[in-house]
């Protein structure tokens, strides 16, 4: 199996263990979809993919509906992505994806959290060469499908490699060619259950169990606070 397809596995499993803090973040992205693009999902493909990735995550449809007419409030904030970059103890690199109503909140609340656990803030760009930005599609392994010729089907289109493991397909490109994928395994029948941007590792590292725990706290922290959306590692 290739690294996106672990990397996939890993983040499924480590990723916003409660739903209590999952569902309000994928609440923020569905809402800062629905305020750029408009609210119906037909005609604005961001949404969609918010919608799509929603339901992956068993986000129930009276969140979704609410968090899509949060973006028609007259009193809703206006939300922006902004991103910071880290260091963890024991050399770990982070990469931290947030959504946010209140950056000058946002930059604090991250800085207190890398400084009190050992980490570090990077000024942003440090980490530009160390991460690769991949758009990662997945999808059920249908009996009428043929891999190979979904394969040559697709390549045009972006694919940089697609796998299967246990009836779940993982097709991975570049982040450029997210909607151009997404057109075409439209285009083919292809039912998507999820389409995701995610940042994967050049270099990984690996470290003992013992120092992962440091590492583990200030993952935990940072994934506790509302503004984070994601967080990546260069962890192996």
């Amino acid at each position: 199996m290739g690294r996106a397809f672990e990397y996939r596995k890993a983040s499924k499993l480590k990723r916003w263990g409660a739903m209590s803090k999952l569902f309000p973040k994928l609440g923020k992205v569905i809402t800062m979809a629905a305020k750029e693009g408009g609210m119906d999902p037909d005609l604005n493909p961001k949404l969609r993919t918010a919608i799509l990735n929603a339901k992956a995550e068993n986000m129930p449809k009276d969140n979704i509906d609410a968090a899509i007419k949060r973006a028609a409030a007259k009193d809703s904030a206006d939300m922006k992505e902004v991103n910071f970059e880290g260091k963890a103890p024991h050399g770990v690199l982070l990469f931290i994806e947030c959504a946010t109503d209140n950056n000058t909140r946002t930059v604090a609340n991250v800085k207190s959290i890398l400084n009190k656990n050992g980490g570090e803030m990077l000024t942003n760009g440090s980490l530009e060469f160390m991460f690769s930005r991949k758009a990662i599609f997945e999808f059920n392994l249908k009996d009428d499908m043929d891999l190979e010729e979904l394969e040559l089907e697709l390549i045009d289109a972006g694919l940089e490699e697609i796998e299967e493991e246990e009836g779940v397909v993982l097709a991975t490109a570049d982040y450029t060619s997210f909607g151009t994928m997404t057109e075409a395994l439209e285009n083919l029948g292809v039912e998507i259950t999820k389409a995701t941007l995610e940042r994967i590792a050049n270099t990984p590292i690996e470290i003992s169990e013992a120092d992962h725990a440091d590492v583990d706290k200030i993952l935990e922290r940072l994934d506790d606070d509302e503004d984070v959306q994601k967080v990546y590692t260069n962890l192996a």
